[in-house]
């Protein structure tokens, strides 16, 4: 399928091409390059007499492959936000691909998709799992050398093999537009790993192309595509619209702020940048033609590259009106009827730096977020009281069950959450048990950069140690961790190398680390294919639970419905319950040092109930499993004291049972 080529932008056909650009100049030029970078310059033509701003030409004998960019003639004010200086050679910013040096490509947009269509899956299904181009197959064994590092290497048959066998469904890629390193980094020899400086939102990064940066990248990505597809993968992809490469005033002259600076960028009265980002500039969405860049944008990386959804990096600043954040701005409103867009799965990143910038909930149907207080709630659980688990179990129970403090206000339910521990920002999973304090030297900041505010708890040591009791206990809590995840109601998100204890050797920034620091490690010791089983039957269990995936938040009735109400026999459909396996009251949940929790869920029927028991302390405890109707016995699904995720024995209900210090129990109510 090809899409409907964009208004803007550079269309190849059997006779040459044609040229769009938006800008409000007073001449705009395209240059056409040749293999040693010689320009030939062709004015190009205003159309409708200027009235919309577009200029276009059409070149005959152009064909896919041919470099090009524009050059843009106007009044340089900075003072009332012009920034016109055709001494730069400009990005397209609809370019489909861009070489290494900066210059847009004709790119060649056919593509054979082999009958092969998207998975769709369901919101309820979901399992995100979040990676790096680069970063997951930089060190695969089994992938080709050439090919590591690549969109052609994710596409590899062992790294999907992995995914679908680790239970996977959505993977979300860093950011995969073209990008370039701030000025800073590069000046001190260092580059982007992460990929948060977006030069051209239509590209799909050079670099990660093992055929190179001719305009073959944009077909590898398709393959890409195509066969995580295959793989029954969904793709989403972050992506970074708050704000571009080109920085603040004394940043570089790339493509927006050349061709228009006032149409794309927040200004202030005086002409400098007003910046909710923290990155020296935001993209202002205000005006038509910065909505239509993004909104082709997505729609283009739906439609033409088979794109399932996106995360919106700093999402707040793309709905800012003049005083804010507006529920009501245009980008939203776009997504939310847009008959492409509002089909596809729509992730806010909920924070950006702007005034009231904090915007947990504040998103309307059909959009999901990432939810940072799922994040800190579990981690302070299991790690805040350093091992005592004093982190608040009351927060904690919202969490559990959908987070309908945060999501319910705005009419969405828990699937509106996507909760996660770790992500590519802060500690892995291995670091957040293994460091108190974050490790960042490496980054050439002097251990300034990053977040203090981890909620992190080393268990003794601080790094690695060849103290056995605490390296158990580590494994112990990585294993609570993902299982608090994965019984909670809402959408899991995994970081790439988790499931298996990946390390960056407590660096909890490593955004320009481009080395065995942030790359996925494939060479793994028992403990961590422990680590990656447990992972797995984490997520088999969840698949085959139904009420895990719920897209309702649980109410404490019945949930067989107001009928089986009056009937004792059919359970709430959740039940908090204290050691002595009575309901919780309302004075146990302000108990200070309440360290354990029991958790029933249950879609009605014995069949798909759940039982789960959480021990936050250091201390093993005694429980007693509830008599209730309907319930004889309990069975082990899964003891995070174990190394191994095997099941365990049965239970008769009102039996006693002993439960670990720092351990979740799994358990299976049976009739």
């Amino acid at each position: 399928m090809i899409a409907d080529a964009p208004t803007l932008g550079a269309v190849p056909d059997d006779h040459g091409t044609a040229f769009a650009v938006f800008s409000r100049g007073d001449l705009i030029e395209l240059c056409l390059l040749d293999e040693d970078g010689n320009e030939s310059r062709v004015a190009m033509t205003a159309r409708a007499g200027g009235a919309d701003g577009v200029w276009t030409t059409f070149v005959a004998g152009v064909q896919p492959g041919q470099r090009y960019g524009f050059r843009a003639h106007g009044p340089w004010d900075p003072s009332r936000g012009q920034r016109f200086d055709p001494s730069h050679l400009l990005v397209d910013p609809y370019a489909l691909a861009v070489d290494g040096a900066g210059r847009s490509i004709v790119v060649d947009r056919s593509f054979d998709w082999q009958g092969v269509t998207a998975p769709h899956v369901p919101w309820s299904e979901t399992v995100v799992y979040e990676a790096h181009v680069r970063g997951l197959t930089r060190l695969h064994p089994a992938v080709p050398e050439h090919l590591r590092g690549t969109y052609a290497g994710l596409a590899h048959p062992d790294t999907i093999g992995h995914l679908r066998d680790l239970g996977v469904t959505t993977v979300e890629l860093l950011p995969v537009h073209q990008f370039v390193s701030e000025p800073a980094l590069t000046a001190r020899g260092a580059a982007n790993f992460w990929g948060y400086s977006s030069l051209a939102f239509f590209a799909p990064h050079g670099p990660y192309a093992s055929s190179g940066q001719g305009g073959g990248q944009v077909a590898e990505f398709k393959e890409m595509v195509r066969e995580l597809h295959r793989g029954g993968l969904e793709v989403v992809l972050d992506v970074v619209y708050n704000h571009t490469a080109e920085g603040g005033a004394e940043g570089p002259t790339l493509s927006l702020r050349g061709l228009d600076n006032e149409a794309y960028y927040r200004l202030r009265h005086d002409g400098s940048y007003d910046d909710t980002t923290g990155c020296g500039n935001s993209l202002d969405l205000r005006h038509p033609r910065a909505l239509a860049l993004v909104t082709d944008s997505l729609r283009y990386w739906v439609q033409e590259m088979h794109i399932d959804g996106f995360r919106f990096d700093l999402a707040p600043t793309l709905a800012r009106g003049s005083s804010g954040f507006d529920h009501a701005s245009a980008f939203l409103a776009v997504n939310a009827q847009d008959p492409i867009l509002s089909r596809v799965k729509l992730i806010a990143e909920p924070w950006d730096l702007g005034p009231g910038g904090y915007q947990l909930g504040g998103f309307p149907s059909p959009w999901a977020e990432w939810n940072d207080r799922f994040r800190d709630t579990v981690r302070s659980a299991w790690l805040g009281g350093h091992g005592h688990g004093r982190g608040g179990l009351r927060d904690l129970a919202f969490r559990l069950t959908g987070s309908s403090d945060v999501f319910e206000p705005s009419g969405r339910g828990p699937l509106g959450s996507v909760n996660f521990v770790t992500a590519h920002d802060g500690f892995t999973l291995r670091d957040l048990v293994t460091y108190d304090h974050k490790h960042n030297e490496d980054n050439g900041e002097h251990n300034r950069d990053g977040t203090d505010n981890n909620h992190s708890w080393n268990c003794g040591v601080e790094g690695e140690t060849d103290d056995r009791s605490i390296r158990m206990l580590r494994h112990r809590m990585m294993r609570n961790l993902l299982t608090t995840l994965l019984m909670s109601a809402g959408v899991p998100m995994l970081t790439a190398g988790d499931e298996t204890g990946r390390t960056q050797g407590g660096n909890n920034n490593a955004y320009c680390l481009d080395d065995e620091t942030t790359w996925v490690d494939w060479d793994h010791s028992p403990w961590q294919r422990d680590l990656y089983d447990w992972t797995r039957a984490l997520l088999t269990l969840r698949r085959d639970t139904a009420v895990l995936r719920t897209g309702r938040f649980f109410v404490g009735r019945p949930a067989a419905g107001a009928a089986a109400a009056a009937s004792s026999d059919i359970p709430k459909d959740l039940t908090w319950y204290g050691v002595d396996g009575a309901e919780m009251s309302s004075n146990t949940w302000f108990e200070h040092d309440l360290q354990v929790l029991g958790m029933a869920l249950s879609p009605g029927q014995t069949d798909g109930s759940l039982l789960v028991w959480l021990n936050t302390g250091p201390d093993a405890v005694t429980v007693m499993l509830p008599s209730t109707p309907g319930r004889s016995s309990y069975d082990v699904l899964l003891d995070t004291r174990r190394e191994r995720p095997d099941p365990g024995p049965s239970h008769e209900a009102g039996a006693s049972v002993e439960l670990a210090g720092h351990s979740v129990l799994v358990l299976a109510p049976r009739t």
